[in-house]
């Protein structure tokens, strides 16, 4: 998997469903595999769903969370996505704050899943 960044989303959660499919859609390069915190990839890198309320991003050695991992997704993207990244130079606890509040209400905002959505056989190959 060195050859990919992997982003662990939450799998039941609407607003993550539809930032997965944005990706999905402009990730021209296929540069990114995705994996539900829900699911078995998951659980064999040693991640809690119980514990994860954050998108997670996995590249190289590195692990990412919360705006970190928004914003390095961003960056890798197509069109005007990496101006995004400018937001790093804002403090951690600040954006973390924004990705917080926003993760609180997810499921009220938005809505959420029974299960995990189930990729098409065309997008098979991308997830983990």
């Amino acid at each position: 998997m060195k050859d990919h960044k992997i982003i662990l989303f939450d799998g039941v959660c609407n607003l993550c469903n539809g930032a997965v499919n944005l990706v999905i859609r402009k990730d021209k390069k296929n540069i990114f595999r995705f994996a539900p915190l829900q699911g078995e990839f998951a659980k064999e890198i040693g991640l809690d769903p119980e514990k994860m309320d954050s998108i997670i991003l996995l590249d190289n050695d590195k692990q990412y969370s919360k705006s970190s991992a928004v914003l390095r997704i961003a960056r890798n993207l197509p069109g005007g996505y990496p101006l995004l990244y400018g937001f790093i130079i804002l403090p951690k606890f600040l954006r973390d704050a924004i990705y917080d509040h926003i993760a609180k209400n997810r499921y009220r905002w938005f809505g959420k899943k029974e299960s995990c959505m189930m990729p098409t056989p065309e997008l098979k190959q991308k997830f983990l």
